[in-house]
């Protein structure tokens, strides 16, 4: 069914506790299209991916220059790993411990919202930073973590599987003949015992991700990254508009406003 608006959409995974400015140039680039054609906007908050590097935060010490690259700590070895990133819990002092870092990087404000943030996960700490600071206004946040979108999302042949191992949550790689994997590096797995599982365990991978999402959010318009745009399987979305995000300076250092 068409869509009785236009609907822009953008997709992004936690990417640090202060965004990157990429995600930034996403949401002006969004809001730019919602200016010229009216509706909505979507935020697919990618929290089902599991690769501890999409939060590392980097940021720029205001006192003597120089870039510092600043990240969660992890629960355990398993969690850094293997875990979707709204199960990787939040360590205990980390919080604190981070926040007597960051008056070299951040403003009293920005520090303020950080210290008050709670959150039990990487997850929702992230997107509760970026509500806080304001970037998210006006903007609806669908998670491809939500058993419920998961449910209503078409069937794809490539995908994760959430599941236990050793007692953590970890998201596992379907393989042939129906065998969940978890990829230890180079070329060696782990092999996990037979289990069932329902669409409200499954996510979908890079490349099924597009076909999955557009399945229950039927967006008109999808702000991409050039990168991202060199992977997604345009054709399998036909109606979409795609839309490269507007440039910006130092795409990958964190996004701080100035004023708050």
């Amino acid at each position: 069914m068409a869509a009785s608006e236009p609907i822009i959409c953008f997709g992004q995974q936690p990417c640090g506790f202060f965004p990157r400015r990429f995600l930034w140039s996403k949401i002006l680039t969004a809001q730019r299209l919602r200016s010229e054609i009216g509706g909505r906007i979507v935020f697919f908050y990618h929290d089902s991916d599991h690769d501890p590097r999409e939060t590392q935060t980097y940021v720029r010490d205001q006192s003597v220059g120089g870039e510092r690259c600043l990240n969660f700590s992890f629960k355990n070895k398993i969690q850094k790993k293997y875990s979707p990133l709204y199960a990787k819990e939040l360590v205990e002092g980390w919080q604190s411990d981070m926040a007597r870092q960051l008056p070299k990087f951040a403003s009293n404000s920005v520090l303020g919202i950080f210290k008050e943030t709670v959150a039990t996960n990487i997850a929702d700490f992230c997107l509760e930073m970026y509500e806080s600071l304001g970037i998210l206004e006006g903007i609806e946040v669908v998670r491809s973590s939500d058993p419920e979108f998961r449910s209503e999302a078409c069937v794809v042949n490539d995908f994760f599987v959430d599941t236990d191992y050793e007692g953590e949550w970890v998201r596992a790689r379907i393989a042939d003949k129906g065998k969940l994997q978890l990829h230890r590096g180079g070329g060696k797995f782990i092999d996990l015992l037979a289990r069932s599982w329902t669409p409200e365990h499954i996510s979908p991978t890079r490349d099924s991700r597009l076909l999955w999402m557009q399945s229950v959010i039927h967006c008109t318009h999808y702000v991409a990254g050039a990168g991202e745009l060199q992977y997604l399987k345009m054709e399998e979305a036909p109606e979409v508009e795609f839309v490269t995000r507007d440039p910006i300076d130092n795409a990958s250092a964190a996004y701080l406003p100035e004023t708050l």
